[in-house]
């Protein structure tokens, strides 16, 4: 797809892996050549930064040390270790892909492209960066940084959203690595794209191969690498609530259990649903925020609780807003402090019997040993009173 002078790619590979090993952060994950721990380390960094994955690689590896002891262990127990790092779709998959490595391959993770690369979650990034780290073996790892980097130096205008163009630079990078450097040469990519060779104010002059890159010769290194925008996600306007319990549950809020697939699969949450454009409208209105709201929007959240739940209630009024970005959607949402006031439907008799594993009333030390999503964790936190 390119052709490059070999001095240069030379030159581009020696000086990136000599600048490596004097500069390389001093990482946990870094410390240890176990291909699992390495496996753990690359999906908890997709999407994420290194400074929040550090703590929670650590807990998590502690938690879970080896093949075996991740793919016996319980999914919420899981998701709860992986509370907060969000894309919990990660964290299900992984433990899949580990269970298959447990059943099929003894607990060892496999070295082969093919094999490794076949279990589930696992793309051509993650499994060029396992196996490259872990097995040395000479399998390009394209990410983001990477990406850029090449983009910049060897001056590639081609948009990198493509998939000719991602697969141009698993070529590029494949002819790079020095023999025997597979792993150094790897991480020495990725060390200088999220060190120096940043997205917005790349730190070229203490870039370790300036000298030759064509993108700062040009003056252009701000411009690339060449991406076509994503769509932005689409907002939902929802409506949260925050129910409040009484007598024995006095002190507690009522929480749901999703569905075992699709998004935030098996996580806790509070009861809400997309709220109608009117609703919104009406309730953007109120003079105070925090009074209670007027009686259409009453109306609408009693009808959408007891749809919901089962349970009727008193709303309170509008305790606060937040927002949540997923990939695809963004959450706008409401929480209502709702009253209590009683099991509306004949089916649910005294009590949650009926909904049992989807709700229950949840205390402030529930949210030490159930998995919620974000948005819901700041929401409850916010409620119990804890930072």
């Amino acid at each position: 797809m390119w052709e490059f002078n070999t001095e240069i790619t030379n030159f581009f590979s020696d000086r990136l892996l000599e600048w490596y090993q004097r500069h390389k952060r001093d990482l946990p994950w870094r410390r240890s050549r176990d291909p699992y721990h390495i496996w753990i380390s690359e999906v908890m960094l997709q999407q994420t930064r290194v400074e929040t994955v550090i703590p929670y690689y650590n807990k998590f590896i502690e938690q879970f040390p080896t093949v075996e002891a991740l793919a016996d262990a319980k999914e919420e127990d899981v998701l709860k270790a992986w509370e907060g790092l969000g894309y919990y779709s990660r964290a299900r998959n992984l433990q899949s892909a580990v269970r298959e490595v447990k059943e099929s391959y003894g607990g060892v993770v496999p070295d082969s492209k093919e094999a490794f690369g076949s279990l589930k979650g696992v793309g051509p990034y993650t499994a060029g960066a396992v196996l490259s780290i872990a097995y040395n073996l000479p399998e390009p790892a394209i990410d983001g940084n990477v990406m850029r980097v090449l983009s910049r130096f060897f001056l590639l205008r081609d948009d990198i959203a493509k998939p000719a163009t991602r697969t141009g630079l698993e070529k590029l990078a494949r002819a790079l690595i020095p023999e025997g450097e597979a792993g150094s040469f790897n991480q020495a990519l990725m060390e200088l794209g999220a060190t120096v060779c940043t997205p917005k104010s790349p730190h070229c002059l203490t870039c370790p191969v300036m000298e030759h890159c064509a993108g700062r010769l040009e003056g252009v290194q701000h411009e690339l690498p060449v991406k076509t925008k994503a769509k932005r996600p689409k907002p939902e306007r929802r409506a949260a609530a925050l129910i409040e319990g009484i007598g024995a549950e006095a002190g507690k809020v009522l929480i749901r259990q999703r569905a075992k697939k699709g998004l935030l699969a098996g996580m806790w949450e509070l009861p809400h649903a997309e709220a109608p454009e009117e609703v919104w409208q009406l309730d953007s209105e109120r003079d105070v925020p925090g009074d209670k709201p007027g009686l259409a929007v009453q109306d609408w959240l009693r009808e959408k609780v007891m749809e919901e739940t089962g349970m009727a209630v008193e709303p309170l009024g509008c305790v606060m807003e937040v927002e949540h970005t997923f990939s695809h959607i963004q959450w706008q949402m409401r929480v209502y402090r709702c009253a209590f006031a009683g099991y509306g439907t004949p089916a649910l008799g005294d009590g949650l019997q009926a909904h049992e594993g989807q709700m229950r009333w949840a205390s402030r030390q529930d949210l030490d040993e159930l998995a919620f999503p974000n948005v819901f964790l700041r929401i409850l936190n916010r409620h119990f009173g804890r930072t």
